[in-house]
């Protein structure tokens, strides 16, 4: 809904003040040292982009030896650690001792080995708790939708199904509609065949059997050899498409986007005619969900 406008006022020139005596000057103060190097980011204006505003070199410098422990997924030695940080044991050493006190880095007693400490363990699980998905991915299917003429959707997981939870139309005269709320088709869509091929069989196969005794098909409530196949093919290749098989004429595309702990929370969805989107996993905005997808998984702590 767009804000009120602002009221019109009346411009009005302001009287020239008359010229009065100079006041005295006042003897210069220098300022403390702390108040002239304080950390820019904290008063730089909110539309300067991160990357022109002034840091501290050395706390980048010594945070490539946090990435680095990050990225090895485990405890490594000093020499390793260094190297994966692109820099010389010698100069690793300093930065790791003062980690070691913050309680960002820590060190194993028997090996010699670093890994990450206690207080970067609080930090990490503060930060998920604070993720939410589905406010994360909001903004990205609103710009993707916008860009692309696609529409875009995102489905989670329900006692029900795959069920859709947000939409982003896209600024065209024709696209296809979506609906908030609507449960999709584990055997027909994008979505449905998507979390069919991660989840647990335990988990899908009640949905399953519940889908086919309402469409009276019970030979489809089972993963029979053709579904089991088509599972496999999403896993394989990280998507899961689909070609006219809800509707004729309309395709669509789905990317998993999993949590910290590897589960899959949101179904990254586009749908289009045929003409747009071609159901094949290495088109253009096929490829293009999937990094999306990965991009926020890597936001909500999945593993690399």
């Amino acid at each position: 809904m767009p804000s009120p406008k602002a009221p019109v006022g009346r411009v009005a020139a302001r009287p020239a003040p008359r010229p009065g005596p100079r006041p005295a000057l006042r003897p210069s103060t220098r300022l403390p040292q702390a108040d002239l190097t304080r950390d820019a980011t904290r008063d730089a204006p909110r539309d300067v982009p991160r990357d022109t505003q002034r840091g501290i070199q050395s706390i980048e410098v010594g945070g490539a030896l946090l990435q680095a422990l990050a990225h090895a997924g485990g405890a490594l030695a000093l020499k390793d650690l260094a190297a994966a940080a692109g820099m010389s044991a010698a100069k690793a050493h300093p930065y790791l001792v003062s980690f070691g006190k913050l309680g960002l880095i820590g060190q194993d007693a028997a090996s010699g080995r670093y890994g990450l400490g206690p207080l970067a363990m609080q930090l990490g699980l503060i930060s998920l708790q604070q993720l939410d998905p589905l406010a994360l991915a909001t903004p990205l299917i609103e710009a993707l939708a916008a860009e692309s003429g696609l529409t875009l959707a995102l489905a989670v997981w329900t006692a029900r199904g795959a069920c859709i939870v947000r939409v982003a139309q896209p600024p065209a005269p024709v696209f296809v509609s979506m609906r908030h709320g609507t449960v999709m088709s584990l055997r027909g869509t994008a979505s449905g065949r998507l979390y069919a091929a991660l989840l647990p069989r335990a988990l899908v196969l009640p949905v399953l059997q519940a889908e086919a005794r309402a469409a009276g098909s019970p030979a489809e409530a089972r993963f029979d050899v053709a579904f089991t196949a088509d599972l496999a093919a999403v896993r394989a290749q990280g998507l899961a498409l689909s070609a006219g098989l809800s509707l004729p004429g309309i395709h669509a595309v789905a990317a998993p986007v999993f949590d910290h702990a590897g589960r899959p929370v949101l179904a990254l969805t586009a749908i289009a005619p045929a003409a747009l989107l071609p159901a094949d996993a290495a088109g253009l905005w096929a490829q293009r969900l999937r990094a999306e997808a990965q991009t926020l998984s890597l936001r909500l702590g999945a593993p690399g």
